[in-house]
């Protein structure tokens, strides 16, 4: 199952498409370290200017080399949501990530963005 997912940040109205391993499992791992590492260092170095705009192209970079490979058609930029996607990642500036899973009404019409969507629960741990 590939799996394709959108990636958004506050602030900008880019929407980041990736075709596979989308699954919360394979990108909370390498975004959530990767947010909080760039808001970390622009803190450190008191740069506030353009965050959301280097926000999306440090993503865009980083998921390049991890599910790209030597693929280079797995990724896109556009400014619309797509239908197909099983999973919404949203990062706030302050670099809390929302995961969203699209609704029916979000299928036959993707432009209704996160308000066709629910807020993802991650499983309960059995222990």
């Amino acid at each position: 199952m590939s799996l394709p997912f959108h990636v958004i940040i506050e602030g900008n109205s880019v929407v980041i498409y990736a075709s596979r391993n989308g699954s919360p499992a394979k990108v909370l791992p390498t975004l959530q370290p990767f947010v909080q590492t760039f808001c970390q260092e622009r803190e450190l170095c008191g740069e506030y200017a353009d965050t959301p705009e280097c926000l999306t192209a440090q993503i865009l970079v980083r998921f390049g080399f991890e599910i790209c490979e030597d693929d280079y058609s797995h990724l896109k930029v556009g400014t619309r949501y797509n239908p197909t996607v099983s999973y919404i990642y949203q990062v706030a500036i302050n670099g809390k990530i929302n995961v969203w899973v699209p609704k029916p009404e979000y299928r036959e019409n993707p432009s209704l963005g996160l308000k066709a969507c629910n807020l993802w629960q991650p499983e309960p741990v059995s222990i």
